[in-house]
């Protein structure tokens, strides 16, 4: 599977601004994600987040709702 620049290495992206996570291994969220990095420059915003550990879990953790 393809994966953003900058975040190779991470399954599940989440974006600050709608507080939302993405499976990156999901071809649909992916496209949707992918699309709004793009449109709303969100990596350059720094609105992109990554989890350590990779989990949804964590992303919980961290107030974030999955796609």
């Amino acid at each position: 599977m393809s994966r953003l620049r900058r975040f190779e290495d991470y399954r599940f992206i989440g974006t600050r601004d709608t507080m939302l996570v993405y499976d990156c291994d999901d071809s649909d969220q992916f496209s949707e994600l992918e699309e709004r990095v793009e449109e709303e420059a969100l990596l350059d915003l720094n609105l992109l987040q990554s989890f350590a550990p990779d989990s949804l879990t964590e992303a919980a953790n961290r107030g974030f709702k999955a796609v």
